[in-house]
């Protein structure tokens, strides 16, 4: 049975089938036809003004996708003539029937969540590839040390007849082995990793289901990298390895010394990690103020103690002649709920992507293109804006005497009154709302208030001129079948209102279909891609720091036991502990000076290319751009310290005597 309907089971998809859409998966798979014995009147078969239909073709065996597009464009005067929406206005006709034809591949799928987040994901993929070549360098520089350590074994190995290409093989093996094991342990992690991604792109709002089962691309991509991260970091020390020469292994180990050109390359290894994690830490800054930009954006509402409840009204046995009026009954009965404040209802709840976008006639107003005459709308109860704290700046509130036949009104915004009334009272001024009925959708509505501006859709959206009409004048060309009720409770938590409120609802029609949801964690799910990048872009920032730290720490702890000696002599001549301090940090300056001078530049530059994923600041903001040098600056300070300190404090007397 579904929706009290009997189907008979016909097949049974494979359980690699989760459907068409990636990103959404379904239990039971029905007919299109059969919307109509579900949906009955409110099936959307035949409406020509409402576009939700995809289509997958299979071509012919053999048949190209230019053959299979120029089979279909054959066809498009009959489809489009077959598909025209009624009452076009003239002005979209002719956009409908130039209106190009065109297939895509579908191998991927169509997916929303794809084109959503698919910027996002190259962006978070690029992030990862810059850390991999911070740790890269890293690894490449600590593997340098090492092979200076064992230059005295290298060389005796030389003496002995081992080959160049022997010295070399022994390494690149040993930077293999460190790189598959690294490979296998973070194939663990990735596993355990993109299933809590997943879990948090999933929301209460929208449940997001991916098929992460690892496969034979998983598996390549894991080979790949392996192969790559071992050329990077094996391949310099393998190069230092087999340049040993046989008359290192006369001298006493303790006396051989790397030679300046070793470490111009190490400090260069250096050089590009300080690089690479100003760009990291760049990035993460600016995702960070971004989200916290729109986390702090005036709403224009208020989300606390305010539960959204969703009304589907399909299977009530109502006549969609009488819907309108039953709308106001609910929100009658949920509005008499003890603990309720306020209650309105709505077409559509605040922040909830949907949106209804029309043209609009506004006569004085500004000389404008067709395409700029537009307005969001939204059709409300009385109730609706003290139950969401929208504020009325003027005028009047939707009352129960604007019914379907009394005069047509509507309340506007102040981003409405902007750009449609400059330096007018807008207040008992006509605006027309084109629904494209030619009947009553062109019957102008009055101004009777004007309130403060709010969130529509999106958090990212500006201020856009938006009109609310009341629900009792809904005119537009497809019925509705539910209504969104917004709720403020007076004191207690709104969701413990939830019981009492289904109660209430299922009194008025047990065959109501509703559920309950947080305004806070609608509007917290309508932030889930700024707060995945900022988060993941932080973290990967973060280890960026600790690599660059460890790595400064690590050179600048060889460079000075190898100049033990020359700090013994330095600290016998006279030198205070602070000059031997600022002569290890001197170096550590320079090379940190020189990576965040080529980091910033390079930021500079790769900054634009995330600027769509930006909200409320430039790409190239100097705050973030000088926030991120301090960090770096502060990080770099304490790993050159530590070994600086320590260096301040040798014994010269000690020094000299092991010499």
């Amino acid at each position: 049975m579904v929706e009290r309907i009997p189907f008979t089971i016909v097949g049974v998809t494979p359980p690699a089938f989760y459907g068409p859409e990636v990103g959404q998966a379904f239990d039971i798979a029905v007919p299109i036809g059969t919307d109509l014995l579900i949906r009955g009147k409110d099936t959307t078969l035949d409406n020509r003004t409402n576009y939700w239909l995809n289509i997958l073709i299979r071509r012919k065996a053999g048949q190209s996708l230019d053959a299979a597009t120029g089979a279909l464009r054959a066809m498009r005067p009959q489809v489009l003539a077959a598909t025209e929406p009624l009452n076009l206005p003239p002005r979209f006709k002719a956009e409908f029937f130039n209106r190009p034809f065109s297939l895509q591949p579908a191998a991927g799928g169509p997916s929303g969540l794809r084109a959503r987040y698919q910027r996002p994901l190259v962006t978070i993929l690029v992030v990862v590839g810059l850390l991999l070549l911070i740790a890269c360098a890293n690894i490449a520089n600590l593997q340098l040390a090492r092979t200076a350590a064992r230059r005295h074994e290298l060389s005796v190995r030389v003496a002995l007849g081992a080959s160049r290409w022997r010295l070399a093989r022994q390494f690149l093996v040993e930077s293999l082995l460190l790189a598959v094991t690294g490979a296998l342990l973070g194939t663990l992690l990735a596993s355990w990793a993109s299933r809590a991604l997943v879990g948090v792109l999933s929301s209460t709002v929208n449940t997001v289901f991916l098929d992460l089962s690892p496969d034979w691309r998983l598996l390549t991509f894991t080979v790949a990298v392996t192969a790559t991260t071992t050329l990077l970091f094996g391949a310099l020390p393998a190069l230092r390895a087999s340049g040993a020469a046989p008359a290192d292994a006369l001298v006493p180990q303790s006396r051989v010394v790397l030679g300046g050109a070793r470490w111009t390359m190490a400090n260069g290894l250096v050089v590009a990690q300080v690089a690479l994690s100003l760009i990291l830490v760049v990035a993460a800054g600016l995702f960070i103020r971004t989200f916290a930009e729109l986390a702090m954006r005036p709403r224009g509402f208020d989300t606390e103690r305010v539960v959204i409840v969703n009304v589907n009204a399909s299977r009530a046995h109502i006549d969609p002649a009488h819907r309108l009026p039953f709308y106001y009954t609910l929100v009658d009965a949920v509005t008499a709920v003890p603990g309720v404040a306020f209650a309105g209802g709505s077409v559509l709840s605040p922040v909830s992507n949907g949106g209804l976008n029309n043209f609009v006639e506004v006569p004085g107003a500004p000389e404008m293109s067709e395409d700029d005459r537009t307005s969001l709308a939204n059709f409300v109860t009385p109730g609706w804006f003290a139950a969401y704290g929208t504020v009325i700046h003027a005028g009047r509130d939707v009352s129960a005497g604007d019914t379907k036949t009394a005069a047509a009104v509507t309340l506007i915004n102040e981003a409405f009154a902007r750009k449609y009334f400059p330096g007018r009272n807008p207040l008992g001024l006509p605006v027309t709302l084109v629904t494209g009925r030619p009947t009553d959708g062109q019957v102008p509505k009055t101004v009777i208030g004007v309130v403060a501006d709010a969130v529509y859709r999106s958090m990212r959206e500006p201020s856009t001129p938006t009109m609310y009409v009341p629900l009792a004048q809904w005119n537009f060309p497809f019925p509705m079948t539910g209504i969104s009720i917004g709720v403020r409770s007076a004191s207690a938590p709104p969701l413990q209102l939830a019981r009492g409120i289904a109660s209430a609802l299922s009194r008025v029609d047990p065959d109501l279909a509703f559920n309950f949801r947080s305004f806070e964690e609608q509007v917290d799910a309508s932030l889930t891609q700024e707060r995945i990048v900022a988060l993941l872009s932080s973290v990967f920032g973060g280890l960026a720091l600790l690599l660059a730290g460890l790595g400064l720490y690590g050179v600048t702890s060889y460079a000075v036991s190898r100049r033990r000696m020359e700090i013994g002599i330095r600290m016998a001549l006279g030198a205070t502990p602070a000059g031997v301090v600022r002569l290890v940090l001197s170096g550590v300056t320079m090379l940190v000076g020189i990576g965040v001078v080529i980091g910033s530049s390079v930021s500079a530059w790769a900054s634009t290319f995330v600027a769509s994923l930006l909200y409320g600041l430039e790409p190239r903001d100097p705050a973030t751009f000088v926030a991120a040098a301090l960090i770096l600056g502060a990080v770099a300070a304490a790993a050159g310290w530590l070994p600086a300190h320590r260096a301040s404090h040798l014994d010269p007397s000690a020094v000299l005597r092991d010499s």
